[in-house]
């Protein structure tokens, strides 16, 4: 028999009862030594459904990714941590995947839904939030990062170690976490892996993302990491694909 992983899969959850039904049965919990939900005041059953199948629930005090990420990191004692949100847009194929980059030296793990043979549910023209996902993300690499180009520093489908994410020593709630790990990962000089991801339509429910006030936090977040920031030039930023 396989070892599990010395892993938790995190399950990111807010009333996402529709999308653990479509995905359960492909989601490869049996092959991490734990999985964890944290979840932020479902009221749609979610919670019933995870506790009938043995997955433990830790309540977030206060909503928001950022804070579910640091109560998934004081609430194990794995080496690694992979975070997952079963809304529907995220495959469960890549869970493992994210894992195997962390094992393979990489210090942060993305599924990009923008590397060479990625699909996302924002590629159509007359949806403007890839572009602005694009553009935050050029200006991340433009400004805090020296390695390969990282095609998606925002996606929240990403796997780090445990011990690293404390060092990181993140503050923000809500969103824009994602922003702020992949800035200062970068501003480390960390080895960053990504996978192409296909992303789907969501389950049911609406997206919690508005895009509006998500933007506007992710601005403050990259004004917060300027100081952070290497000298243009300092080393030749790894060609954008």
């Amino acid at each position: 028999m396989t070892q599990p992983r010395d892993c938790t899969l995190v399950l990111l959850t807010l009333n996402e009862i529709d999308g653990l039904r479509l995905l359960w049965d492909r989601i490869p919990v049996d092959r991490f030594a734990r999985t964890l939900a944290v979840d932020g005041g479902s009221t749609d059953g979610t919670r019933e459904f995870l506790a009938e199948r043995g997955i433990p629930v830790a309540d977030q005090s206060i909503r928001g990714r950022g804070v579910a990420f640091r109560v998934a990191a004081d609430a194990t004692d794995t080496d690694r941590l992979v975070f997952y949100s079963p809304d529907g847009n995220e495959d469960p194929a890549d869970i493992e995947r994210l894992d195997d980059l962390l094992l393979s030296g990489a210090r942060l793990a993305i599924a990009s839904r923008f590397a060479r043979g990625s699909q996302n549910e924002e590629q159509d023209a007359l949806r403007p939030r890839a572009r602005v996902n694009q553009a935050l993300t050029w200006i991340a690499n433009r400004l805090f990062n020296t390695g390969p180009y990282v095609t998606d520093t925002i996606n929240g489908f990403r796997a780090l170690r445990r011990a690293d994410l404390l060092e990181l020593d993140t503050t923000v709630k809500r969103f824009p976490i994602e922003y702020q790990i992949s800035i200062r990962a970068m501003a480390r000089g960390w080895p960053i892996g990504e996978v192409a991801t296909i992303e789907d339509q969501r389950a049911g429910g609406e997206s919690k993302a508005l895009s509006w006030p998500v933007g506007k936090d992710h601005l403050k977040v990259l004004l917060t990491e300027l100081p952070h920031a290497r000298p243009l030039g300092a080393r030749p930023l790894g060609d954008h694909p």
